[in-house]
């Protein structure tokens, strides 16, 4: 995502918003400035801006901000997510290992996508319930383990080794 502010040493940042979604540029703008009259926010947002937040303001409304338009981002991510010959079909929503097709529960399969559209990444307990669960989940619980575990023992050996615990932070596949 792009946070700008309007004024800049060259070349203000609603000209640069404006430059940016011309060129079909699609990345989220927030703009962060002093320049707070309605008028202001109303031309930023008509230029392509995402969301406008007046200076001063507060870290976490910022934080809050940046993690709604990341959410809303769409991502552009392949039908087909493979991991050598580990294949998971997201639209007909179907794992397969070498043309063999797992039998997945809807968790499991929901876990093994978001960590493998997170390859190599390090995802939280927490980020795992608010991506694979709906809002009602219990934070607290060990959902997210008992899943796993169940998920490990599904998948051939070598690709429940690659699905790691980094302890104390989460989980990642490799």
């Amino acid at each position: 995502m792009i946070i700008l502010d309007i004024m800049l040493p060259k070349r203000d940042g609603l000209t640069v918003c404006q430059n940016l979604r011309g060129s079909g540029i699609q990345t989220p703008i927030l703009f962060l400035t002093a320049r707070d009259t309605t008028d202001d926010k109303i031309l930023g947002l008509d230029l392509g801006g995402d969301d406008y937040l007046v200076k001063p303001f507060s870290f976490e409304e910022l934080v809050a901000r940046v993690r709604t338009l990341l959410r809303r981002t769409p991502q552009l991510t392949p039908d087909v997510l493979e991991l050598d010959d580990l294949q998971v079909d997201t639209r007909a929503q179907l794992v397969n290992v070498g043309g063999k097709k797992i039998e997945l529960t809807l968790r499991e399969y929901g876990l093994l996508e978001y960590l493998l559209r997170n390859r190599g990444l390090v995802i939280t307990r927490e980020d795992v319930l608010s991506h694979v669960w709906d809002r009602f989940h219990d934070s607290f619980s060990n959902v997210v383990d008992v899943h796993l575990k169940n998920l490990r023992k599904k998948l051939p050996k070598n690709y429940a080794k690659r699905i790691q615990t980094v302890w104390g932070k989460g989980y990642r596949i490799l």
